[in-house]
């Protein structure tokens, strides 16, 4: 597959840079990559008042500026995040703030949220001519004075232009922004988004991603505002910060939120634990560590209806995505379901 050779080809260059070259490439080139094959039906998902071929979803932080959202979807993903955004451009943290752990099959961040802006953004939202459900994921400047009024600007400018939105309140990288996560806090900032999309009369679904180094406690908190909040959705989880003791990449002592295959079971542990604790009627999306079909399962046999990745894309290339799907359906016929949604929460 060419998009394949070329992504070995941008990992002989440093992360960021080859980071910029793919999304530089894919917009110049996109109407020329070949379109994934159709999907099963028996991978189709119906969630968030939305209908998804499939349940692989491409996370946030690849399009941070929502410039190739399209060309991502041609690739055979679900649905795309576009994010995160912000109201007012800004550069995010000095350089070097990505790193490649090879070893580990991992990759440390602290971009903090560089990104164009959100007139920027939504100006190629308005553009699309695509048809493949694309959500975006809002932030609040570094320097913002009021972070819960930079949601709000962001919400009321972006929602209009995407099928969802998500409220990142757990990057490690913008200091103090977890604290958002915190149960007051976290009711006054879902109750003033969900008052905003009253207000707008949308009806896009908001959705929460929260991190994954929360304790009990933190989770029975976050449990209780979601019952009461008026959204519909959970990604689990973002990037953490801990640092297994497994890591053998030199660069794991670097500052920042790891991903990758080191966060696959500390996430799905937060994502069965955030399941029990939360009605069905919440649609939860499992994010961190999915590298294979046999990981996209356990996301959603722990409770998952949609799954999403973005590292493994790194050291896979995009062929991963139908390979995926393939694992997908024959772990469904391995273990005798009809269809995809037949397998959500079997283990939670």
């Amino acid at each position: 597959m060419i998009a394949d050779a070329a992504a070995a080809l941008m990992r002989a260059l440093p992360p960021e840079t080859a980071h910029r070259g793919t999304v530089t490439l894919l917009k110049n080139f996109a109407p020329f990559l070949p379109r994934a094959a159709a999907d099963d039906s028996r991978l189709a998902v119906e969630a968030l008042g939305l209908s998804f071929p499939n349940p692989i979803g491409l996370a946030a932080g690849f399009d941070k500026d929502a410039e190739v959202p399209d060309a991502m979807a041609r690739f055979g993903f679900g649905f795309v995040e576009c994010g995160t955004v912000t109201p007012r451009s800004q550069s995010g943290n000095p350089r070097p703030r990505l790193f490649r752990l090879g070893e580990d099959r991992a990759v440390i961040n602290r971009m903090g949220f560089n990104n164009g802006g959100m007139d920027a953004a939504a100006a190629r939202l308005a553009a699309r001519k695509g048809k493949g459900i694309v959500g975006i994921n809002i932030g609040a400047n570094k320097d913002s004075a009021d972070r819960i009024a930079d949601y709000r600007t962001g919400f009321a400018r972006l929602a209009p232009l995407a099928d969802y939105v998500t409220v990142n309140v757990s990057s490690p990288n913008t200091p103090g922004l977890r604290g958002l996560q915190n149960r007051d806090e976290l009711g006054r900032l879902l109750g003033l988004l969900t008052g905003e999309r009253t207000r707008l009369s949308l009806k896009q679904p908001i959705l929460l991603k929260i991190a994954p180094d929360l304790d009990g406690h933190a989770l029975d908190d976050i449990a209780a505002v979601l019952r009461e909040a008026a959204i519909e959705g959970l990604i689990v989880s973002n990037t953490t910060i801990a640092r297994p003791p497994s890591l053998k990449s030199p660069l794991a002592k670097e500052q920042g939120g790891l991903s990758g295959a080191p966060l696959f079971e500390p996430s799905t542990q937060i994502l069965r634990e955030m399941r029990r604790r939360l009605p069905p009627s919440l649609t939860l999306i499992g994010a961190g560590g999915v590298a294979s079909g046999a990981d996209a399962y356990a996301k959603i046999r722990a409770g998952a209806s949609l799954v999403q990745l973005y590292s493994a894309l790194t050291f896979n290339g995009p062929g991963l995505i139908a390979r995926i799907k393939r694992e997908l359906l024959a772990c469904l016929t391995r273990d005798g379901f009809a269809r995809i949604g037949d397998a959500v929460g079997r283990d939670a």
